[in-house]
């Protein structure tokens, strides 16, 4: 196995998950007309449609990817409007947070947004995905 077999192994990559935000946004708009811009405000749609998710009764493995499609959508409102950058986490980080890939603050800090929306799955509204950032630590204000 090569390299690239390796890095394929340990789940997505930071360099892709602008596409996979983007795709869920495509797929939800298009069907819902859910209004996922981006901003901040946008959070609590995610955070509504989460709670869909959790009163349809599924199990956290059949909304498994939408959750991810999720995450990966909140991760990048942090790229957007908090100045974040993706970034791939190292086999400490991967076994701390429970995922692949997460956001780095502009002050240093990384954050793991994947697994803000599976806690939201998990634990329910104590978990609001737009309480997160707005009370995030390290984020630059961006106008919406």
């Amino acid at each position: 196995m090569g390299d690239g077999d390796e890095q394929e192994e340990r789940g997505p990559r930071a360099e892709g998950m602008r596409r996979h935000a983007a795709g869920l946004v495509g797929h939800v708009t298009a069907r819902n007309r859910l209004p996922l811009d981006y901003s901040v405000a946008s959070l609590r749609v995610v955070d509504f449609v989460i709670d869909g998710l959790r009163s349809g009764g599924k199990a956290r493995a059949e909304v498994g990817g939408t959750l991810f499609g999720l995450g990966a959508y909140v991760g990048e409102v942090l790229v957007r409007r908090a100045g974040a950058v993706w970034v791939d986490f190292d086999a400490d980080q991967r076994a701390y947070f429970g995922q692949p890939v997460g956001v780095r603050m502009p002050d240093g800090r990384v954050w793991n947004p994947l697994g803000k929306v599976v806690n939201r799955f998990e634990v329910g509204k104590e978990e609001s995905l737009q309480t997160f950032y707005l009370t995030l630590p390290g984020r630059i204000r961006r106008a919406a």
